[in-house]
């Protein structure tokens, strides 16, 4: 690919007091926003100064506007530099082919900030979306974010052309695609800058199929796309040709179903800050114990309800099957610090040891009383199964720890890599 990029390298305008990205003592963190542009010398200027504003003032991380200018004929290339010179932390970057993705290939690539993101030009879509847009990234909870005009919380503002197309393009995605995100080209998207580059590598299109295909990319990686409902407001003036633009999108689903189907692995990209799996003992034991004796108390009380239906041993399996299943997705959640669906059955089923284990004690339990006792009462009863309660909860906290929820074994399965054990 021939491609020449020039940076504008121009001093700052000394005359003009520099919009802050935070004092040299602020947060750490730094978002890249990224503004594509072709032949836009007319509404450039307004934009970068209102968004700079907003950035200055609302935003709590540190910032940098570059300025992205793919082929501009007309006098955008200097609008760019004269901002540049005059607004503290813009950049203007120049390249020589067209095409938004290319644009934010080139500048996504080479970025060294935490989170990258970019925005049309023409503002369209509210900024008081953008804190909610980066933040989710910037905490580790989400690997991109998007901007979505057909969230239900969302005020649009657009004709019925291009409503009807861009419903039906999100239409086609998720039905043939298996999309999962609401709005693939809304002009206002983020991402970790680690899990971008990374996916970068595997995205072909450089133009407007860019970010459908970034994002098809990231869900078959199983990575974490967070949502953003928006105000926007189509701009009258916009100089997309939808008909081609939806011909090149159908091309690019086209093309990726095909590399989909011929078994094309996901991305392996670097993990999300990894959530804390409590290890120490102490910790760990406390929780149980209130878990153990919530399940044990629900355990009798379901037992002496079961009792007046059928006998004391068919009463007993099904109250322990109850409980146990309840108390191992308790104690995933509480004790060992896990959530979500990933392995949520396995750990069921490997807590199903634990069960057969309260079973077989339980049961060997009440045969004991019964044998002594012929007509045991029920506080008899009870009794017995608490102590045989104890001694299956002992086993089944040993078995959990140990194998169930080992964070050794946890932490691997997580990652694919042997972690460092946490000190408590």
């Amino acid at each position: 690919m021939n491609e020449s990029v020039v940076l504008a390298r121009e001093p700052a305008d000394e005359a003009t007091p520099p919009g802050p990205d935070g004092p040299a003592s602020g947060p750490a963190h730094l978002v890249e926003v990224v503004i594509p542009v072709y032949n836009e010398e007319r509404v450039l200027e307004r934009s970068v100064r209102r968004l700079h504003v907003y950035l200055t003032e609302g935003l709590p991380y540190r910032f940098r506007i570059t300025i992205a200018d793919n082929a501009s004929t007309d006098g955008t290339w200097q609008v760019a530099t004269a901002l540049e010179r005059r607004l503290a932390h813009v950049q203007a970057v120049h390249l020589d082919l067209k095409g938004r993705g290319r644009a934010l290939r080139h500048v996504w690539s080479r970025s060294d900030a935490d989170v990258v993101s970019y925005m049309d030009v023409d503002l369209s879509t509210g900024l008081d979306a953008f804190l909610p847009l980066v933040a989710p990234l910037m905490s580790g909870h989400s690997d991109l974010a998007i901007g979505s005009r057909l969230h239900r919380g969302s005020m649009v503002v657009r004709g019925p052309k291009r409503e009807f197309i861009s419903r039906t393009y999100n239409m086609l995605l998720r039905t043939t695609m298996a999309a999962r995100f609401s709005d693939a080209q809304c002009g206002f998207k983020a991402g970790r800058t680690d899990v971008v580059k990374a996916l970068l590598t595997h995205v072909e299109d450089e133009a407007w199929f860019f970010d459908t295909e970034l994002l098809l990319l990231a869900e078959r990686s199983g990575l974490r796309v967070h949502e953003v409902p928006v105000d926007w407001v189509d701009d009258p003036d916009s100089r997309v040709d939808i008909v081609r633009t939806a011909l090149d999108d159908l091309r690019g689903m086209v093309r990726v179903g095909r590399r989909t189907l011929s078994g094309s692995a996901g991305v392996r990209v670097p993990p999300r800050e990894r959530p804390r799996i409590s290890t120490g003992v102490r910790g760990q034991l406390s929780s149980f114990t209130v878990i153990g004796i919530c399940c044990t108390v629900a355990y009798l009380l379901l037992y002496l309800l079961l009792r007046q239906l059928m006998p004391a041993l068919a009463a007993n399996a099904l109250a322990l099957l109850v409980t146990a299943v309840a108390n191992t997705a308790a104690n995933r959640r509480y004790t060992f610090g896990l959530t979500g669906p990933r392995d949520a059955l396995r750990h069921q089923v490997e807590g199903g040891l634990a069960f057969v284990i309260g079973l077989v004690v339980s049961t060997g339990t009440l045969a004991l009383v019964r044998t002594d006792e012929q007509h045991a009462s029920r506080l008899a009863e009870l009794l017995a199964l608490v102590g045989a309660n104890v001694l299956a909860s002992a086993a089944r906290f040993l078995l959990m720890r140990v194998w169930v929820f080992n964070p050794h074994r946890t932490k691997r399965q997580l990652y694919g890599t042997p972690v460092p054990s946490e000190e408590h």
